[in-house]
């Protein structure tokens, strides 16, 4: 299953409500959706991908279909956003009750894809005996822009979840990845139709019916929701069950893992010049380090600036420095809103 219901506005202006980050090439030859739709294609036993987007989205999803040659077995159309728990428990009611799903939103970056296809290996162990499982990013920073989950004692290859902790101060940040129990909440999810419906059905009942009342019969593939979509609660996935299911288990995840969820995290992940640089299109640098810019449409020239962010498009011109820039939220959505 791909989530991509998403705006990305972390990293306006290269990501808009038009044109969200998973469809752009941030990273090499292929968008970040792209590389979600075929991350365990060829796998024995794998189905075809649900897809869940926007309306707005539709065209885009086809367009990288196309380009990947894998056709979705379900796109579903959300007629407003509403969070993770929606958009899975819709997925998990068009999927046979024994299937097991793998959740994977569509902005995700994975080095080793290997490694995740082991990772994936044992959490559909667990899912087939009933957990609800979810990937936990070994981190690499103290990073305060992602969620953390602590896990209990190691039963095998997971454990379980002890609880669900939202975006951290620095300060505690920087104690929990210390202590070495804490990980990355990936926002990935392994588990069985049936189990997860049960669990909706004992957690979030109303929302298990909302759903159910707005999913409409799929024409050539497609399932657009009723407009009743748009009033169920919009929560996640996290808040919705795995918060409170005691089915809970973390699968630890060390594959270079990263949801791209900030220019600081693109210029961590992207290959750069000598001088620390992450740079795109027509570009002129003097006495530049440890920045990222990118132009899209004209001449880009900087000089003397050290770890800050330039990205022009033919909407917009962002300056900001880098470790900043968990603040362009904010921007776009001034800058979209008007």
């Amino acid at each position: 299953m791909v989530l991509s219901g998403g705006a990305g506005t972390r990293l306006w202006p290269l990501s808009t409500k038009a044109f969200p980050k998973q469809f752009a090439d941030l990273i090499g030859d292929t968008s970040l959706f792209e590389q979600a739709m075929t991350r365990l294609d060829g796998r024995p036993g794998v189905c075809k991908p649900i897809v869940v987007t926007g309306s707005e989205h539709i065209g885009l999803v086809a367009a990288a279909a196309n380009s990947t040659g894998l056709s979705p077995e379900f796109v579903v159309v959300e007629p407003a956003g509403r969070n993770t728990a929606p958009a899975v428990i819709a997925a998990a009611l068009l999927a046979e009750p024994e299937e097991i799903l793998v959740v994977l939103p569509s902005d995700h970056l994975i080095g080793d894809v290997d490694g995740f296809d082991a990772a994936v290996t044992v959490a559909a162990e667990e899912a087939v005996a009933g957990a609800i499982v979810t990937f936990g990013v070994v981190p690499t920073r103290a990073e305060t822009g992602y969620g953390y989950i602590e896990a209990g004692d190691e039963q095998g290859q997971v454990s379980a979840v002890l609880r669900f902790k939202e975006k951290p101060e620095a300060a505690e940040a920087e104690e929990m990845v210390a202590g070495g129990r804490h990980f990355w909440n990936s926002g990935m999810f392994v588990f069985s139709a049936a189990v997860l419906l049960a669990e909706a059905s004992r957690y979030c009942p109303e929302i298990l019916a909302g759903v159910e009342a707005a999913l409409a019969e799929p024409i050539g593939g497609v399932v657009r929701l009723e407009a009743s979509f748009a009033e169920v609660e919009k929560i996640s996935i996290d808040h919705a069950i795995m918060e409170k299911t005691d089915l809970a288990v973390v699968v630890p995840l060390d594959v270079g893992w990263d949801d791209i969820g900030s220019y600081e995290a693109l210029w961590s992940v992207s290959p750069k010049d000598p001088d620390g640089n992450v740079t795109g299109g027509d570009v002129m640098l003097e006495d530049v380090s440890g920045s990222l810019i990118q132009a899209t449409s004209r001449v880009v020239a900087v000089v003397g600036v050290k770890d800050l962010v330039v990205v022009e498009t033919p909407d917009a011109v962002l300056v900001v420095p880098r470790n900043r820039s968990q603040m362009v939220r904010e921007l776009a959505d001034r800058a979209q809103s008007d």
